[in-house]
């Protein structure tokens, strides 16, 4: 994979050909009861003074890669910085449906992927959006049906699922196969490799049927796979310098920003003691993310599945902005769209300040960010 750039220099004409996929998660019956967690995050609000606004509406998705978001609601992490200002949590299945619910006004802050943060930010010129912290590297995985694929050379002639036409990891495998010197057309799929667009929640089912020999996908669903009898080929991660890549973010509304600079701050505060507490303790972290993902979904995922995907996910404070802005390269690469004009997309002011106060080290923003 080509090293990533730190400026872009041309316009974008086509960034809605990167929609981002939505991958549902569903989740493990441990952790905390409800009125546990009712009872920590109302004892955390009650501990503090409300700031400037009166609510801050957080969205996410139902996902292990938004484990910020599920961890730090279900811990009161979040709330324990808003004081009384009250946290309300909306959940989406889709980068675009977040984004027009921050559009118009129905979300302040989100947790999404660079995709998606990519299109709405040029969608509106650079108007609706910055991205201020990161929340999740990693979580892709290339697994494979090991009777028709023992090599990464192997998978010429054969036919390997992507979630999404010119989704996140659509662009990676497009990018990894121009990179091998195959030849695909992306908008068709066809070519030397056949890329087929096909849902997560039914990349599954395909696999058993015969009709994919692989799949280029983000955790938990190449985890199901290998479950099934699939091979991890590649992981993603090995691909970029230091094993990273942004797979989640945050992003806010300008407006408010602009207008509640106070619990912006306050909502980067919970996230950085969020991370903070996942990686200091990852086993009771999986068990309240698996927590707050049954009650969002109803539903189990097993030890088979959540171990290994858990794993493959680093959680970070850092935006890795020289990814995103090397994602964007790679779609246009492909074809997929014009190269966008990203300048501004950053704004990590809050972050750093809140990263230097807690002795860590200042993010970069890839020269991306706002003067």
């Amino acid at each position: 994979m080509s090293a990533p750039r730190t400026t872009l220099r041309r316009s974008l004409a086509a960034a809605a050909a990167l929609p981002l996929l939505a991958v549902a998660l569903t989740a493990c019956g441990y952790g905390s009861d409800a009125k546990d967690d009712d009872a920590k995050k109302a004892n955390a609000a009650a501990d503090g003074k409300k700031l400037s606004a009166d609510t801050v509406r957080i969205g996410y998705f139902p996902n292990l890669t938004h484990a910020t978001a599920l961890v730090g609601d279900q811990e009161g992490l979040f709330q324990k910085e808003l004081g009384g200002t009250q946290l309300k949590t909306s959940t989406f299945n889709a980068g675009p449906s977040e984004i027009e619910a921050l559009n118009a006004d129905s979300i302040d802050i989100g947790f999404i992927g660079p995709s998606p943060s990519i299109n709405g930010y040029t969608k509106s010129q650079g108007k609706n959006l910055r991205i201020i912290g990161g929340s999740a590297s990693g979580g892709v995985k290339l697994v494979v049906n090991p009777d028709k694929i023992k090599t990464l050379d192997d998978l010429k002639g054969k036919k390997i699922a992507t979630p999404q036409l010119g989704n996140t990891q659509d662009v990676a495998f497009l990018n990894w196969i121009s990179e091998k010197g195959w030849k695909v057309d992306a908008q068709s799929g066809k070519g030397d490799v056949s890329v087929v667009r096909t849902d997560n929640k039914v990349t599954p089912d395909a696999y058993k049927s015969g009709s994919i020999d692989g799949a280029w996908v983000p955790e938990p669903t190449a985890s199901k796979l290998v479950a099934e009898g699939a091979k991890e080929l590649l992981n993603e991660s090995t691909l970029w310098p230091d094993d990273k890549f942004v797979i989640t973010n945050i992003i806010v509304s300008q407006k408010f920003l602009k207008e509640h600079p106070d619990v912006v701050e306050a909502v980067l505060r919970g996230s950085v003691n969020t991370n903070a507490w996942i990686n200091a303790n990852p086993d009771e972290a999986k068990a309240s993310a698996n927590a707050a993902l049954k009650k969002l979904t109803g539903k189990a995922l097993p030890a088979e599945i959540i171990d290994p995907a858990w794993k493959s996910i680093q959680i970070t404070d850092d935006p890795l902005a020289a990814t995103l802005d090397a994602q964007a390269e790679h779609a246009v690469k492909a074809g997929l769209l014009e190269e966008p004009d990203l300048k501004g997309i950053y704004d990590l002011k809050p972050l750093n300040k809140i990263l230097k106060a807690a002795g860590k080290p200042e993010v970069a923003d890839a020269g991306l960010g706002v003067k």
